[in-house]
């Protein structure tokens, strides 16, 4: 299997906040990560988890504070997980809450990443792990999850709660009295992330129950985390700056080139499919804006004049940009995109 995972962009909406509120340079911590700024725009897009791993990691080094990450998600709370939050909200008690996220998480939120309840004697470990094989990142990931179980956990016994203890992994902790100030409770080092509580507390019912009784929304759809559907997302969030190459996501993925292509036709596709695919909607995109020049279009999809942008166009669709764009008049975009 590969080393990869995806996450909502979303997720870096709070780092971001904290970063400018300290007085820091969003421009410097998200270059330092490799993201663009425009996907704060955009939060439904996907992005990889070892790029938020790496945000979280450049946030801390910007602003100098190594319990960043333990503020972030307790003072955003199980309302900052979107769906996730709505799981919480609808469970009866505190071990169907656990039940239902360790299911939606890899899911709807990000994938490579578990959350599971394992029984340790008279109590119970809520555990939360990253399969991705990187290391920068990492733990500040571990931390800002813990303080959403945390958030998880005290929607059902208070805000009051504390665990017996907290669990991260690594051989030190920067900044562990400030971490274990904010947790309330001790925090160890282990070979597993995770909290751990009485097991007697699973039963707690949830005090604030709520049905949200409303249809699915875009951000609940599951996130897709076959290779071929990672390498889409990274062609259309690499288009927000240049074009990527094969090699930059190969980099991104922590594949060789060899390595990407042979994955990528065992999954019974090539790179340069991929990228025509998402080339071709991002095209379409843009022609729908009919005040947007096609010199333009030309220039943001990475083409060096306008005419290689036509011919590449007429290879994809048969029609002219300009073709296309009279036909979106005519026709209406939801007949042509």
């Amino acid at each position: 299997m590969p080393g990869y995972g995806l996450t909502r962009a979303r997720t870096m909406g709070p780092i971001a906040a904290a970063v400018s509120a300290a007085g820091g340079s969003l421009a410097r911590v998200f270059g330092k990560a490799g993201i663009p700024l425009t996907l704060l725009d955009t939060p439904d897009r996907l992005i990889l988890l070892r790029d938020q791993l790496k945000l979280i990691d450049a946030a801390i080094r910007e602003i100098g504070d190594p319990a960043l990450p333990a503020r972030l998600s307790l003072s955003t709370g199980i309302a900052g997980l979107g769906p996730i939050g709505v799981q919480v909200r609808a469970a009866e008690t505190l071990g169907a809450a656990l039940a239902r996220v360790e299911v939606v998480t890899p899911l709807l939120l990000q994938t490579a990443t578990s959350t599971g309840l394992r029984r340790q004697g008279a109590n119970a470990f809520y555990e939360y792990s990253v399969a991705e094989r990187i290391e920068s990142g990492r733990q500040a990931n571990e931390i800002l999850a813990l303080g959403y179980l945390l958030g998880t956990v005290r929607h059902f016994l208070g805000p009051a709660w504390r665990p017996e203890h907290a669990v991260v992994t690594g051989a030190t902790l920067t900044g562990r009295a400030q971490i274990q100030e904010l947790f309330g409770s001790e925090v160890i080092l282990g070979a597993r992330a995770g909290l751990i509580f009485s097991l007697d507390q699973l039963d707690a019912p949830n005090p604030k129950r709520h049905d949200p009784g409303v249809p699915a929304t875009g951000e609940d759809e599951p996130i897709g985390d076959d290779l071929a559907a990672c390498v889409a997302h990274l062609i259309e969030l690499g288009l927000d700056e240049a074009r990527p190459s094969i090699d930059g996501i190969a980099r991104r993925l922590g594949l060789s080139r060899r390595s990407l292509q042979r994955r990528l036709d065992d999954a019974g596709t090539r790179y340069a499919d991929i990228q025509q695919r998402i080339m071709a909607r991002r095209a379409k995109t843009l022609l729908a804006e009919p005040a947007l020049p096609i010199g333009r279009i030309a220039c943001e999809l990475g083409y060096t004049d306008g005419s290689h942008f036509t011919r590449a166009f007429l290879e994809w669709t048969g029609m002219t940009p300009s073709q296309w764009r009279r036909d979106v008049r005519l026709r209406g975009p939801a007949k042509s995109l």
